[in-house]
């Protein structure tokens, strides 16, 4: 299983309300190839079945994030949540 600490610290660090990275670059960060269900939209969606943990998305939103796979497919937008709606 993929470290996700590292996307979150990442993350974290972002001063930047929304950006994009592609899926090299996460993959540069988390130190790692990300699994091929990374592909698919349903993947990158933070707020899809929150009971269900899903380690990508909780790093996202431990940082304050909301991950959407771009219609790319290739790439994420990250864009910070506002303070009231973080978990």
């Amino acid at each position: 299983m993929n470290d996700y600490h590292a996307l979150r610290d990442y993350l974290m660090r972002q001063k930047q309300e929304e950006f994009v990275l592609s899926f090299e670059q996460i993959e540069e960060i988390i130190g790692a190839a990300l699994p091929r269900a990374a592909h698919r939209a349903s993947w990158w969606d933070s707020l899809r079945s929150p009971d269900i943990q899903m380690p990508q998305r909780e790093a996202c939103l431990a940082a304050g994030f909301v991950a959407t796979r771009m219609p790319d497919g290739a790439s994420v937008r990250f864009r910070k949540q506002k303070a009231e709606r973080r978990r």
